[in-house]
């Protein structure tokens, strides 16, 4: 295993949470009924909103016991542990410290819903352990993490899943099939955006870390900085060191879809703009942020964020992709397919939420089918993101090899492909 255990870490809080659709929890339940083979063991890492909302998702399933609530703080841990326990009145080991679940034989799966500088190295870990992985988006903290995580699931022979559930939701499914039979012809251009109206972080204090958070361990591999007021527990995502920024928070979402959609792997140049307009504060991350990306065979995929500029209720679409006979627009709601002229032909109604993604990872660490999010898959989104973000620090346009999205004849931006770490921390396989 790695020198990440030579020392002491936790995985971090997680931030968010999403509440899980009656619907897609009976279906599930009923697709887990028959596949439910063998009892699976998980532990979940990173126990804020959305790890626990993950936890109890999990828990709900059968032939699944979540034996684990870790995290760095310990109320949270302790918190998560008591929602978990409402369900089947059996309350899972709340520890503090990641490798004692990972050092637990008894534990088959490891849930990772940390913060993003953990995602990978922590993952990297679980397979070595000989766990299989569910690991919240992104799947990496910058485009390396993901080729060595590629590597550990690879040589350890282990299932990973990637937290972008949208791959599970039958109607999705559905409406990309649709694009690849040719309902649009050849559809050559793709749009995705995300709206929001988040406020602004302010400007930081020295301060000492929140009591009970050992800010150390927080940390885990990424380089040490001294603790300031507006670090958590959610604007961590905003600042490089730890976070990808909204393209790394949500624009994997859509342009997971996009990419799936268009049948694209690696882009070929990258161009982003924008930057942060709204407020003057610690921000770093853009907050109006526009990216393009082109592919071979002629095709493109833009990806636009206003973070502080949300658009009316029901007038905001999740990706919109074009081709020669139409258009179709996808969202959490809908998929609806219109014709040249813009007349709508034909409307289905889409219904998900995490128990379907998460019933079919469980059915691939069983052997009966594989992830619909597996590692490669997950890695090919997500550098989109890291490269997006890239073309915007550098301030320049990338070219890119297509073989593997490498960044060509440019090493200052090719510098970003990793990160500095703690040292005695750097993620191996």
């Amino acid at each position: 295993m790695s020198s990440f255990q030579r020392r002491d870490f936790l995985a971090a809080t997680a931030a968010g949470g999403a509440a899980l659709g009656l619907a897609g929890q009976a279906q599930a339940q009923n697709q887990n009924n028959a596949g439910a083979s063998s009892r699976l063991v998980v532990g979940v890492i990173g126990t804020g909103g959305r790890g626990t909302g993950l936890a109890r998702t999990f828990e709900q399933q059968t032939g699944v016991e979540v034996a684990y609530a870790c995290d760095v703080d310990q109320r949270r841990a302790n918190a998560a542990a008591g929602a978990v326990e409402q369900i089947n009145k059996r309350a899972p080991r709340v520890v503090t410290d990641f490798r004692r679940v990972l050092d637990d034989r008894a534990v088959d799966v490891v849930v990772i819903a940390t913060c993003n500088h953990w995602h990978a190295p922590a993952a990297i870990l679980a397979c070595a352990a000989g766990k299989h992985v569910y690991v919240e988006k992104p799947l990496s903290h910058n485009p390396r993490e993901g080729e060595l995580l590629i590597q550990a699931a690879q040589k350890h022979n282990r299932q990973l899943q990637m937290g972008n559930q949208r791959r599970s939701w039958p109607a999705i499914i559905e409406a990309i099939e649709e694009i690849h039979k040719g309902v649009l012809g050849r559809t050559y251009f793709a749009q995705a955006w995300y709206t929001n109206n988040r406020p602004t972080i302010g400007v930081g204090k020295a301060a000492d870390p929140p009591q009970g958070l050992d800010y150390d361990l927080w940390q885990g591999p990424a380089p040490r900085r001294p603790f300031r007021s507006n670090y958590l527990h959610y604007n961590w995502h905003w600042f490089w060191h730890w976070g990808n920024g909204e393209l790394g928070n949500n624009g994997i979402h859509s342009l997971d879809l996009c990419r799936w959609g268009l049948g694209v792997d690696y882009p070929i140049h990258v161009t982003s703009s924008g930057g942060r307009y709204r407020f003057q504060d610690d921000q770093e991350t853009p907050d109006t942020h526009v990216v393009g990306f082109n592919f071979e065979g002629r095709k493109s995929i833009m990806w636009e964020s206003f973070s502080c500029n949300k658009l009316p209720e029901g007038k905001t679409e999740h990706v919109r992709f074009y081709g020669e006979r139409g258009v179709m627009s996808v969202t959490d709601r809908a998929y609806v397919i219109s014709d040249v002229n813009g007349k709508e032909v034909r409307r289905e109604r889409v219904q998900g939420g995490d128990a379907g993604h998460i019933v079919n990872f469980l059915n691939a660490c069983r052997g009966q089918g594989r992830c619909n999010s597996g590692v490669v898959d997950a890695h090919k989104s997500t550098l989109l993101c890291h490269l997006g973000n890239i073309a915007q620090r550098t301030g320049r346009a990338l070219h890119c090899d297509p073989k593997n999205g490498a960044i060509l004849n440019d090493k200052p931006a090719m510098a970003y492909w990793t990160r500095e770490y703690e040292k005695g921390w750097e993620p191996r396989v």
